[in-house]
């Protein structure tokens, strides 16, 4: 059957297509020099218009095309439109029962798929696409017209759902898993560790997520969620003990882990390791060495005495050596070295012992040639670093001789060597999962190690817990936005909240999270704290007035309760702590760094050091132009790694902190705790 433009209506409409002819399944649409064949499972709708005169039929396709045939006479229109409508509806009819076997097949699958007693993950969704995709490019009837038919309607709406919000709908099925999985299971949230795991801590722990940040502020149990997911992997036969990896930090972390692992968990084979440990392994396992890590990286004193006796060596030697490390302290570190001799000066040595290691630590890390280390540097310190870079080289130098005579490997070392043999395949990985404790430290080259174990088997998932308000080692290399920007760097997956601190009381996480979050830049997180403190839970207290608090605390303070001294830099110990021991021999009294105290609690807390001065808190910014040309960028925000600092100091505090700063010349963040509501005291 054929309709065609009588002569008036094609001069008229002046259109390409002028001749409609029905097909055995479908139309042609043709005119002088332009055809168009549409078959019927390319068809979405007919229709038959009129116009003043003539008729017009309107054939809808697939991507909003449209094709037309104008200036038919209009009951002749009528009559093809009637004849193709009911060819093209018997058509339909016929394919729908093809499309529904196909559908209800899918559809059984999906449900299959989502009744599976195991969380969903985002790959999972994103395959069950691509089945989705596939089975709808199978059916002959178009997509668009499935719901047209009761026996495909249902089926098709139901499979749809899942391709256009798959993940709302993987979402919403995980959250129901996730309840009754904590129904299930409450007795092993109640019993795997000596308290047991609320909401946030035990949905943590069944999300099943390839890529898995798990954030949370100071006291809120990251370790115990680590040592809890490693149970739940074993308890429902996910992994066996020696497909799981545990990662921490330090030896001193890795051992208080295992300790919980061999307390908590009927297994044998799980050991949390530290980094360098699991190097050493993969290097072990996949050559011929066996390296030992040099007793310089496990021993500071004996490092520190290597790197000043090379140094005052190099001083002492060189006229222009001297000059420059002189000029290097005044410009940069805004020391005073003083004439003749500086480097004799054992006070400055001491202080310039760790900023020594911190430099070498950073050259050796970045593991290039000192020319191409130059070369990176940005344009406008390149010249400076230079000269800084050539200023360490002897002490570079002198720490591979000392490695070299001991046969040993230190960290940074150790850890391309690690990464180069797992690219070259000479090691298996048997880990399927990982699990990271403390992961806002990571740094760079420890990523990279992450990522070979995960290149080298795609199927390892990862693990990790972390706080971006905790980030305070950036000096050591460590880069947070390896933690902000968690799944660009490790794959797509989720993030999960802790949402309740069992440590500090609500006033000092008031104070504390309110500070922190000044900084736009950090991730919001909600942190709730169960026990209630007093208005003087933080205060602001002169600096003179330290031997005063101590004496007062001695009138309250339990024997067994601990008070914790922190300030910048170990060589701040004040001074009346020599005799602590007799004046206040009930106090439990320890002095430490605040990068030290990372990980500790303490009854009591009192920060020294908040005033405005090199050595204050915040300190003036005092940042090496090898720290500048090797180091990640800072954050615009001012004082960002010292307001996170202060976090960490605050926030090892049970009961009560107290702030002290300088009356004359006040540190800028007591303003700032002003205008949070601490109070200033004048006396404890």
């Amino acid at each position: 059957m054929e309709l065609k433009a009588t002569s008036l209506g094609k001069h008229l409409a002046q259109h390409p297509y002028n001749r409609v002819r029905l097909l055995r399944a479908g139309v042609e649409v043709s005119g002088e020099k332009h055809e168009y064949l549409i078959p019927f499972n390319q068809l979405l709708a007919i229709k038959c218009k009129r116009g003043l005169v003539w008729g017009e039929l309107e054939f809808s396709l697939p991507d909003d095309k449209v094709v037309r045939l104008h200036g038919t006479e209009w009951q002749e229109t009528q009559r093809f439109y009637h004849h193709l409508s009911h060819a093209w509806q018997l058509w339909s009819d016929e394919m729908s029962l093809v499309a529904a076997d196909v559908l209800e097949s899918l559809v059984e699958k999906l449900h299959t798929f989502e009744q599976q007693d195991k969380w969903l993950k985002r790959s999972d969704v994103a395959d069950w696409h691509s089945v989705i995709t596939e089975a709808f490019s199978s059916l002959p009837l178009p997509v668009a017209r499935l719901e047209e038919f009761d026996n495909c309607r249902d089926a098709a709406l139901f499979c749809l759902r899942w391709l256009e919000s798959g993940d709302a709908q993987r979402q919403q099925r995980n959250a129901s898993w996730t309840e009754k999985m904590l129904e299930q299971y409450a007795d092993f949230f109640n019993r795997v560790e000596t308290s047991p795991l609320n909401a946030s801590q035990a949905r943590a722990v069944v999300n099943g997520e390839d890529s898995l940040l798990v954030l949370a502020g100071a006291g809120s149990g990251k370790t115990s969620v680590l040592v809890a997911r490693a149970g739940w992997l074993l308890m429902r036969r996910q992994a066996a003990p020696e497909q799981i990896l545990l990662l921490a930090f330090g030896h001193q972390a890795a051992g208080e882990m295992n300790d919980r692992i061999r307390k908590r968990l009927d297994a044998e084979g799980i050991e949390a390791r530290t980094f360098h440990s699991l190097a050493l392994n993969i290097i072990s396992q996949g050559s011929n060495k066996s390296p030992t890590i040099s007793r310089l990286e496990t021993d500071s004193a004996e490092r520190h005495k290597l790197l000043i006796a090379v140094w005052r060596q190099q001083c002492s030697e060189k006229k222009a050596h001297a000059n420059g490390w002189r000029q290097w302290l005044q410009d940069e570190l805004a020391w005073s070295p003083g004439e003749g001799e500086f480097w004799q000066d054992d006070r400055l040595a001491k202080k310039l012992a760790g900023r020594l290691e911190r430099w070498l630590g950073l050259i050796r890390m970045h593991g290039g040639a000192q020319a191409e280390m130059i070369a990176s540097a940005p344009e406008a310190i390149r010249d400076v670093f230079s000269k800084r870079v050539k200023l360490m080289a002897p002490l570079v130098k002198a720490w591979k001789s000392a490695l070299k005579e001991e046969g040993a490997i230190d960290f940074s070392g150790l850890i391309h060597l690690a990464v180069n043999i797992l690219d070259k395949g000479r090691f298996i990985s048997p880990w399927k999962h990982i699990l990271v404790d403390e992961f806002q430290d990571i740094s760079p080259q420890r990523a990279a190690l992450l990522a070979a174990l995960r290149r080298q088997n795609k199927q390892t998932s990862l693990f990790a817990v972390g706080d971006d308000w905790q980030a305070i080692y950036r000096f050591s290399g460590a880069e947070m936005t390896l933690t902000t920007a968690f799944h660009h760097h490790f794959g797509e997956g989720d993030r999960c909240f802790l949402d309740t601190t069992y440590r500090f009381n609500d006033r000092i996480g008031d104070i504390a999270n309110r500070f922190i979050q000044r900084n736009p830049h950090q991730l919001k997180k909600p942190l709730n704290s169960l026990s209630k403190g007093g208005k003087r839970a933080v205060s602001l207290l002169p600096e003179g007035q330290l031997e005063a608090l101590l004496d007062k605390m001695s009138g309250y303070a339990a024997p067994d309760e601990r008070i914790l001294i922190l300030a910048r830099y170990h060589y701040l110990r004040p001074q009346l702590l020599d005799k602590a021991k007799t004046r206040w021999p009930k106090l439990k009294i320890d002095f430490t760094s605040i990068h030290a105290s990372k990980g500790q609690q303490a009854d009591y807390v009192i920060l020294l050091g908040l005033r405005a001065d090199k050595e204050g808190f915040p300190a003036e910014a005092r940042e090496s132009v090898i720290e500048q040309a090797l180091l990640p960028q800072p954050e615009a925000f001012p004082d960002a790694e010292e307001r996170r600092l202060a976090y960490v100091a605050l926030t090892r505090a049970r009961q009560q902190v107290w702030l002290l700063y300088e009356k004359e010349n006040p540190s800028v963040f007591v303003e700032e705790f002003r205008e949070l509501g601490v109070p200033v005291l004048r006396k404890p």
